[in-house]
């Protein structure tokens, strides 16, 4: 268990400059995932952590040790480091014991109860001598992080791990490699573009877009707080509406909205709120503002339900998306009710 301490990392890869002055710490025995777009520089970061990129510039270390620095590039299999692919990459040849001792010095692969150690941490105690075409995809996956567990890492690399897996298995499988995780107390940094493995499976997470960390937080503060509004529409569903604060109060289409930081004002700007903050009223409610459901989608354990109100003075009308829990309501008209504060962020 060590810390993993990246400082003012730059990567260029050709011509392009992939990351600029990344920071990032993750502290010993947590897990935290970097979050963003395709092409953002996520794997990039991980290479570089594992070793095989070399930077241009900045600082990692590993504990107390310095991987890279000015004049310094340890090489991968002296990092102390595993990684574990998208896809696992189990070899097809060999059983599940034999994968797992692969990760083992070679002369620990042969009867190191390490073996049976990781399996049982991952849930497959007893796998051994299956073959990994025997196996579930999530099983497979697993395997791959018992054998990233086996020599027993200072720090875990994630590369979009569960992205081959179906949906239905994704969230019973990360469920349970996080849990590997916990009980092996693991250092682990997973890179991932899917914000609710990113929210779910990590203790920080970092949003990173166009070779920066945007922010670096818990992901209830990345989720309820984000630094900016690309932050925010990056980590899930937002409704966005123009407005002007003055006393820490915003007016906007849905009515005067409080706003959850201090704002000295008049500001323009836009505020920001959760499909979750918005619940539908009857058409007849003394509350809320009218609006008119025109349609939604339906995921089961919820639903967003798209609205249309009115523009603000002339301007033509626009949708808010409003999460339920029940089935879309008809067509018709609605009031909509806000809870709680919006976020606001400056324009100009």
């Amino acid at each position: 268990m060590s810390t993993l301490t990246i400082r003012d990392l730059d990567v260029t890869l050709g011509e392009m400059a992939v990351l600029r002055g990344v920071d990032l710490e993750v502290p010993s025995g947590s897990v935290t995932a970097v979050l963003g777009p395709s092409g953002c520089g996520k794997t990039t970061l991980l290479r570089a952590v594992a070793g095989f990129v070399r930077p241009e510039g900045g600082e990692i270390r590993i504990g107390d040790a310095v991987v890279v620095g000015p004049g310094r590039h340890l090489a991968p299999e002296r990092r102390g480091v595993a990684l574990v692919p998208q896809e696992g990459a189990l070899f097809p040849h060999l059983s599940v014991g034999q994968n797992v001792a692969f990760g083992l010095p070679r002369s620990e692969r042969r009867r190191s109860p390490r073996v049976a150690e990781v399996l049982e941490l991952v849930g497959l105690a007893g796998y051994e001598d299956r073959r990994p075409d025997e196996l579930s995809g999530g099983q497979q996956q697993r395997v791959a992080v018992a054998r990233a567990l086996a020599p027993d890492p200072s720090v875990v690399l994630l590369d979009e791990p569960f992205s081959a897996l179906d949906a239905s298995l994704r969230e019973s499988v990360r469920s349970q490699v996080r849990d590997a995780l916990d009980r092996s107390r693991a250092t682990a940094l997973v890179v991932t573009h899917d914000q609710d493995e990113a929210l779910s499976v990590a203790d920080s997470v970092a949003v990173l877009d166009e070779g920066r960390i945007l922010m670096h937080a818990t992901p209830q503060d990345v989720y309820r707080a984000p630094t900016g509004l690309g932050v925010a529409r990056f980590v899930g569903q937002c409704v966005e509406l123009p407005a002007d604060v003055t006393g820490g109060v915003a007016a906007t289409a849905l009515g005067a909205l409080a706003v959850d930081a201090a704002v000295a004002g008049p500001a323009h700007g836009v505020v920001m709120l959760r499909p979750e903050q918005l619940r539908l009223l009857p058409a007849d409610a003394p509350d809320g503002t009218a609006g008119e459901v025109v349609g939604g989608e339906y995921f089961g354990h919820d639903a967003l339900v798209r609205v249309r109100l009115s523009g603000p003075g002339t301007g033509p009308p626009f949708d808010v998306q409003v999460r339920t829990l029940g089935e879309i309501p008809e067509r018709g008209p609605v009031r909509v009710a806000v809870r709680g504060a919006a976020r606001f962020y400056p324009l100009g």
